[in-house]
């Protein structure tokens, strides 16, 4: 288990109570070696692939990390912070982690961040909020819709760490949040301001979810369920009737039948159709990272002036927004209900 420096000007946490914000992670650099070892880390989670490792482990340390690493490493450079050095992932969730500090400091309550995959790690941040004095802590996973391959494999690394401490703090997790009003609120409010800010006028704004294989959600996970409340949901908000903002899933990994429809086909057959002008917002994401800013952002993008598109534009995810903290801080107060006066 790695462990945070304890730094001198380390903050207490007065209440006893800690907030972990957990996102999915990212590799430390966008070299082949950076990469590998966070795609082998990533792809390993049985609750990424449920294939039994004795087949899948020959299948991945073999031809997917001897390839695939260098095509994702080119994806992660386009996109990479070269101020910060690090992926706009780590950006986002680190502001995303100090604005909600900055919210809770009257009440005491110290926040830290993790990564599921990489670092900084899910362990280090609990280690850093016992430092603190935390005896109670809040898991948050910033995944607005459940699956057990994000909001449960969360949760499992956060309890990985309980299982190695002899005196474990009492644990809370946040649940899922498809269609809480403060949520689909933020949504509805930077797709006004971002098409009031373009020069045309969209015909189209297609709603690109993170895909997930269909055996999964046949087998009971709820994502697909829930994706569909995200989206009746932000209908409702804009009033916009379905087929003017259809919803779609992206990143297929595999042969695999993924959920349907598949962004990047429907989004490359509107121009046929006459349709050239879109916009595309991601509402499974509170983050942009390589998902959003690259596979929509570049090579759908991309995909889209090839097939006789005029004009595309991306809506930003809510990131450390004013709304996007004003939602974690909501739903936040009300898991520590009876934690804080």
């Amino acid at each position: 288990m790695r462990f945070l420096t304890v730094r001198a000007t380390e903050p207490t946490a007065p209440s006893g109570v800690g907030i972990l914000l957990t996102n999915l992670g990212t590799p430390e650099g966008t070299g082949y070696r950076a990469v590998r070892r966070y795609l082998s880390e990533f792809l390993s989670d049985r609750r990424i692939i449920e294939a039994s490792p004795a087949l899948w482990q020959p299948i991945l340390q073999g031809p997917v990390l001897a390839l695939r690493p260098r095509r994702s490493g080119a994806a992660y450079r386009r996109i990479w912070h070269a101020d910060g050095d690090e992926s706009p992932l780590r950006t986002h969730t680190r502001a995303q982690a100090r604005a909600l500090a900055a919210r809770f400091a009257p009440d005491g309550v110290a926040v830290e961040w993790g990564m599921r995959y990489g670092t900084p790690a899910v362990a280090t941040a609990i280690a850093a909020l016992l430092r603190r004095g935390c005896t109670r802590i809040l898991h948050f996973p910033l995944y607005p819709q459940y699956s057990a391959t994000t909001t449960a494999t969360a949760n499992d690394q956060a309890f990985r760490a309980l299982m190695r401490l002899r005196n474990q703090p009492a644990i809370r997790t946040v649940p899922s949040f498809p269609d809480h009003p403060l949520y689909i609120d933020a949504l509805a409010g930077s797709v006004r301001a971002r098409l009031a800010a373009l020069p045309f006028a969209p015909q189209r704004i297609v709603a690109s979810f993170h895909g997930l294989p269909r055996d999964y959600v046949q087998r009971g996970d709820s994502y697909a369920e829930e994706c569909t409340r995200t989206l009746a949901a932000l209908h409702r908000a804009l009033d916009l009737p379905e087929e003017m903002m259809p919803l779609t899933y992206q990143s297929r990994f595999g042969p695999a039948r993924w959920l349907e429809p598949y962004t990047a086909p429907l989004v490359t057959a509107l121009p046929a159709q006459g349709i050239t002008r879109v916009a595309v917002i991601m509402p499974g994401f509170l983050a942009d990272c390589i998902e959003t800013l690259d596979e929509i952002g570049h090579e759908l993008r991309d995909a889209f002036a090839a097939a006789g598109g005029t004009d595309f534009a991306l809506i930003p995810c809510l990131n450390a927004t004013d709304p996007a903290i004003d939602l974690l801080e909501t739903l936040a107060r009300q898991e520590l209900s009876g934690w804080l006066g």
